[in-house]
């Protein structure tokens, strides 16, 4: 394991650091005050360390130590990719242990949040609070949908010579399409130090992996009690708005947000709004 990162650093500059998690090297990155509980955040389907939104990132560690955590077999990460998230959850619950964290607080985005919430089912004593973005529960609405919409978007984005990611996550809106154009924009940013390319093999492997989860039985009640965050946009078509009200369900007092005109890529498209949100949320 290389050492951690001491001080603040931007995200451009973090370096891609290795975490030796089971016999396997997982890359992670650290930035912010190496101070308090620190945040752990899982990023979503199909993206490595450099497909974190640097200003989400910055505004979150402006006072707080910010792990970026990556997938095992995803960019530089070794081993073979995994097609469970509660495979996922393992490597996580894991890598806390190495990095010697017995308690922080925990963001999943997207699939992210689908491995967070397994976490806080079979380790509930490593997360003080929880904040679930454009994720869903098991078993959640239009779950098994999700490869279906990824594969049309995608051969929409292609006959258009356009990034997937614009059509996939942002809505056609003008603010929609202006959103997009900048968060591409921001995801150059970093020249140095880039995390591993995503293989195809990946995206097959955590679309399987999401498909079984929204296969499983809706829910129930979560004995979780400690803070919980829900964000959403109001035209998800990845992960249909509906799971907002289905983990509203599982965590009974969490705080929801519905954004309007905001599609997957809520987090992308309204990261100063989101930054204010979470950054409350966790110094309430």
């Amino acid at each position: 394991m290389t050492p951690p990162a001491s001080g603040t650093e931007r995200f451009d500059d973090a370096a891609t650091r290795t975490l030796l998690v089971d016999g396997v090297e997982l890359v992670y990155r650290e930035l912010g005050p190496a101070t308090g509980i620190p945040l752990v955040a899982l990023n979503h389907l199909g993206a490595n360390l450099d497909g974190w939104d640097p200003r989400l990132v910055d505004g979150l560690a402006t006072d707080r130590r910010v792990i970026l955590l990556g997938y095992r077999g995803v960019g530089r990460s070794g081993g073979g990719v995994r097609d469970a998230i509660e495979k996922m959850a393992d490597d996580l619950i894991a890598a806390l242990r190495v990095l010697d964290l017995p308690r922080i607080d925990l963001l999943g985005l997207s699939m992210g949040g689908m491995v967070a919430q397994d976490v806080v089912r079979r380790a509930p004593e490593l997360v003080a609070r929880l904040i679930l973005i454009s994720s869903g529960p098991a078993g959640g609405p239009g779950l098994t949908e999700m490869t279906r919409v990824m594969v049309g978007g995608t051969a929409r984005a292609a006959l258009a010579l356009a990034d997937p990611k614009a059509r996939l996550f942002f809505t056609r809106s003008a603010a929609g399409k202006s959103a997009a154009r900048d968060y591409l924009g921001r995801l150059r940013e970093r020249r140095t130090d880039r995390d591993g390319r995503v293989a195809l093999r990946v995206l097959r492997a955590q679309l399987a992996a999401v498909h079984r989860w929204g296969e499983q039985p809706a829910t129930g009640p979560s004995s979780f009690d400690r803070p919980v965050l829900i964000l959403h946009g109001d035209s998800d078509r990845m992960v249909p708005v509906g799971n907002a009200s289905a983990l509203a369900r599982v965590f009974p007092t969490a705080e929801v947000t519905v954004f309007p005109d905001a599609g997957h890529g809520v987090v992308f498209q309204n990261h100063l709004d989101v930054v204010v949100a979470v950054r409350a949320f966790l110094h309430r």
